[in-house]
């Protein structure tokens, strides 16, 4: 079951990606728009768009979730192995997605700090370069 849910996300998000689907989807709305006055604007004919817009709006979010979820754990799972392979890299930061989120803002904040240095060096060497240029 599991498989067979896979492959219909995949092939309903793919297929609800293109601009067919949209321009369909569109055709839609504005053939129930051109349909209000000849049913008069009935509270059926409005149920029916909400309804029906309803239904397929929560029938893609599970879909599109699944999609996401998906692409998500394979681009973690590429990232890890990079990790990995790269002399030097801090293997700590694998699954680095388990942590808690305190953890995660830990590490966010050393990133920053480190960041914000290397950001320094670079505009200490800019500006010595711009004296040079300017001597």
């Amino acid at each position: 079951m599991n498989e067979s849910f896979r492959k219909l996300a995949i092939f309903v998000s793919t297929l609800v990606g293109k601009p067919f689907a949209f321009f369909t989807a569109l055709l839609i709305i504005i053939s129930w728009a051109l349909l209000g006055p000849l049913f008069n604007y009935s509270k059926t004919w409005q149920l029916f768009i909400n309804t029906a817009t309803t239904i397929v709006t929560l029938l893609m979010v599970f879909l599109i979730q699944n999609t996401q979820n998906r692409d998500s754990r394979a681009l973690h799972l590429k990232l890890d192995e990079l990790l990995k392979g790269i002399h030097g890299a801090r293997n700590t930061l694998i699954n680095l997605e388990d942590l808690p989120d305190s953890e995660i803002e830990k590490l966010h904040q050393e990133a920053q700090k480190l960041h914000d240095h290397y950001q320094k060096a670079l505009d200490y060497r800019q500006k010595q370069k711009n004296k040079k240029k300017s001597s």
